[in-house]
């Protein structure tokens, strides 16, 4: 593969698919040669402004265009394992959106199937590619913060879900709400700058409070009644998670679709360390000014505010994944890191459901 182009097929025409698209048409060892998707008047311009010469409405068509090395897949939760498991069979490698899948026993399965084909399987994890958060891994690892023993990250919106009454709020079709949409983000986060602590028990609630009424949407004029919804409001609008991790530490997770909050779509973390703390703070996706370190100078507190940039979001994954496959060393890239933040969100739906702790590990 090193004297020629890595051959790359999308399956996915929105957002997700769209970004994807954009990212491997930028990279010039790689060349996009299959796109799948169901609109079909968007599937032609996006062909045609991208070069892609195999245009197809269905994916399974799409996996098998000759000469293919990889799948990027931006679709809907569901699709994530039948494509992925299809994928591996033909001995291709594969780029997820997150969730990795709708459960366990979905990502498992994805998991197994990347490591008996030998080919890798990598997860689209984009906000820990952001500048501030990048900026803040590196203070971590360079022990400014000391032992962290205690961080809460949050997403939370005002009006924020989307597609009601499609995919979205349908719970066999995305596995469940804001909790596997954008918990797992701020999840991964999370553990991604504390260094991968085991999460050994969560606690945790859910709530369907503004959802099944018809609030909750985007904008005023996608605002459906509840008599008018496409199909039931099935999930959570928000939820709260306490997790335990090894060697005593504790993260908090808030995320919400939509609650009685300011008006925007937040996010960010916090965490209190021995030797120092830090604070990314996200207003509607921006990317200037959102991170804070909290130190002593002299034994007065001071507060530090890097620059940090943007960041490559999805295009710094989309590139270190081209840069493993390229690479031939894939041992070890299977999805198995993913599927540990699919454990958690798991656990925390049990916990919400049974009404208490629900032990991971320990």
């Amino acid at each position: 593969m090193n004297d020629r182009k890595l051959r790359v097929g999308v399956v996915g025409l929105g957002f997700a698919g769209r970004t994807a698209l954009e990212a491997f048409s930028e990279l010039p060892d790689v060349e996009v040669i299959a796109l799948a998707g169901l609109e079909k008047d968007l599937l032609t311009s996006l062909g045609e402004k991208h070069g892609v010469p195999h245009l197809y409405e269905k994916w399974e068509d799409l996996i098998r265009t000759e000469g293919l090395d990889a799948v990027s897949i931006g679709t809907p939760t569901q699709l994530h394992a039948p494509i992925a498991l299809a994928a591996f069979e033909r001995g291709l490698h594969v780029l997820s959106e997150k969730p990795l899948a709708r459960t366990v026993a979905e990502g498992a399965a994805m998991v197994e199937a990347s490591k008996q084909a030998g080919r890798v399987l990598k997860v689209v994890f984009n906000h820990r590619e952001r500048g501030d958060v990048v900026a803040l891994k590196h203070q971590i690892d360079e022990g400014q913060l000391g032992r962290i023993y205690y961080a809460k990250a949050h997403w939370m919106r005002r009006n924020g879900i989307p597609g009601m009454g499609g995919w979205f709020t349908n719970r066999e079709l995305s596995g469940g709400g804001p909790l596997i949409d954008l918990g797992v983000h701020i999840l991964d986060m999370a553990l991604h700058l504390l260094g991968e602590p085991q999460v050994t028990t969560v606690s945790a609630n859910t709530f369907a409070e503004l959802g099944p009424r018809g609030r909750g949407s985007v904008s005023s004029a996608e605002r459906p009644t509840v008599d008018t919804l496409g199909s039931k409001f099935e999930v959570e609008d928000l939820a709260t998670a306490y997790l335990r991790l090894e060697g005593g530490g504790a993260l908090q997770l808030e995320t919400s679709w939509a609650t009685y909050r300011a008006p925007g779509d937040n996010f960010g973390i916090e965490l209190f360390g021995t030797e120092g703390g830090a604070k990314i703070d996200v207003q509607n996706y921006t990317n200037d000014d959102t991170l804070r370190i909290f130190t002593d100078v002299a034994g007065i507190p001071a507060e530090v505010r890097p620059a940090t940039g943007a960041g490559l979001g999805h295009r710094g994954v989309v590139r270190e994944f081209v840069r493993i496959v390229r690479s031939g060393e894939w041992e070890g890239h299977n999805g198995s890191e993913a599927l540990l933040r699919t454990e958690v969100i798991d656990a925390c739906y049990a916990s919400a459901k049974a009404g208490r702790e629900v032990v991971l590990h320990g």
